[in-house]
């Protein structure tokens, strides 16, 4: 079954968060690459690269509305720098405009939630429709609030 490797790879990246609990650096990665994960396999099947299964769609969309209500809390100002971060100087100073993206990130998240209903959205369609916004989002804070590495 192809959903095996993503419970493995969900799996890992728990393990993952539980070391990084203490490193906001390492959390902030941590749920990233959790990011990557969902976004990679929601790729996939807009890409028809993977047949759409409603039950991976919702698995992407709860990965980045998890990630999107936790994200905020690991970036207190002790973790401007250190090994591994991609994080702009930018969402400290301009703290307010970072709070305003993440905002705009959950609020999609929460109506990708929504439209998914408890089953997934029914058809590549409504996938579509439910996680293009999210996506969208990651792509316009990746521009403003990441640096290259």
């Amino acid at each position: 079954m192809r959903l095996t490797p993503i419970a493995v790879a969900v799996l890992s990246l728990s393990i993952g968060m539980a070391y990084a609990a203490d490193d906001p650096i390492l959390s902030r990665k941590a749920l990233m690459d959790s990011n990557a994960a969902a976004a990679a396999m929601a790729g996939a099947m807009l890409k028809g690269d993977m047949p759409y299964n409603a039950a991976a769609g919702k698995s992407a969309i709860a990965a980045l509305h998890a990630t999107a209500h936790a994200y905020g809390a690991f970036f207190p100002d002790d973790s401007k720098t250190g090994d591994h971060t991609s994080a702009s100087p930018k969402i400290w100073s301009d703290r307010a405009g970072f709070e305003k993206a993440l905002a705009k990130f959950q609020a999609a998240t929460d109506a990708a939630m929504k439209a998914s209903g408890r089953e997934g959205p029914t058809d590549l369609a409504s996938f579509k429709s439910a996680i293009g916004p999210v996506l969208g989002n990651c792509k316009s804070c990746h521009q403003d609030y990441r640096v290259s590495q």
